[in-house]
């Protein structure tokens, strides 16, 4: 009779390819690898991303950011986000809010009520992937649908030393959130006319976390110029784009006339295209 210890390891030897052979299994042949999942510790809370890695050279950054009630995984797929961002080779990252939401500012959500910091978090996760990918400090690049557009604006205003360029869709900033950044950021902000959860002409809104007061979308644009010193945009039906503001940036607005609350791929506008192209114009 062989020794136990060789049983043993015979026995181990041949779960392992048991595993192996049913994780090869289920992975079609031929299929490209999953997004990577990522941990990180910040505020003494563990927090999870998921990363897609374009097939060739990374040439930025960009942080996608889901709305309320929703994840990462979720704003991945119904944003389809990944393919534009191969075209362009944009690594992306696409963060997890604590129950499903976000410390944005507006005070109702829970981890506002827990006191979680968001923009910590998100600005560690940025150092982190820009470190390890070698992507350019002005080439970082933020986008958000909803609460997700909400936590875009805020941490543009509050980390603009990170953010060269920022899209929201269907999120503009809290009443009271202050937007002092540190130098221009370049913004597109993508807002429906008929949103029936936030608002477009801002004032009191109910999100999952509770009641807020928000700016409307044509103020928050309207901000951004005036801190990006912005000469007097040029308007067309559905668009007003101001270029040639300071540093090099520019502030768009395009508004879908009948749109709700959607990240648009009708109306003729597709959010997440016209998005990566927005950032693949405007990094530093």
């Amino acid at each position: 009779m062989a020794p136990v210890s060789a049983r043993v390891a015979r026995v181990l030897t041949a779960l392992a390819a048991a595993v192996v052979t049913v994780v090869a299994s289920a992975v079609p042949a031929g299929a490209a690898p999953g997004p990577a999942q990522g941990l990180l510790q910040v505020g003494g809370l563990q927090r999870t991303y998921s990363v897609h890695v374009p097939p060739g050279a990374v040439t930025g950054l960009v942080i996608n950011l889901h709305g309320a009630g929703q994840t990462g995984r979720d704003q991945e797929t119904f944003t389809n986000y990944d393919a534009v961002a191969d075209r362009y080779g944009f690594l992306v990252a696409y963060p997890d809010g604590v129950d499903m939401s976000w410390a944005d500012g507006r005070g109702g959500s829970v981890p506002e009520r827990q006191g979680v910091d968001d923009v910590g978090f998100l600005s560690t996760l940025i150092t982190q992937l820009t470190n390890e990918y070698g992507v350019s400090p002005g080439r970082v690049f933020v986008t958000g649908m909803s609460a997700g557009g909400f936590m875009a604006q805020r941490l543009a205003c509050d980390r603009a030393d990170l953010v060269a360029a920022v899209v929201s869709v269907a999120g503009t900033l809290g009443a009271t959130v202050p937007c002092a950044p540190s130098r221009p950021v370049s913004v597109l902000a993508v807002h429906g006319d008929a949103d029936p959860v936030v608002p477009f002409g801002g004032g009191p809104m109910v999100g999952r976390g509770g009641p807020s007061v928000i700016v409307s979308a044509p103020e928050l644009v309207n901000r951004w110029r005036a801190i990006d010193g912005c000469p007097p945009p040029v308007d067309s039906p559905g668009r007003s784009s101001a270029t040639g503001c300071a540093d090099g940036t520019a502030v768009e607005f395009v508004i879908l006339g009948g749109g709700g609350h959607v990240w648009p791929t009708g109306f003729g506008f597709d959010a997440s295209q016209a998005g990566a192209d927005f950032f693949a114009a405007h990094g530093r």
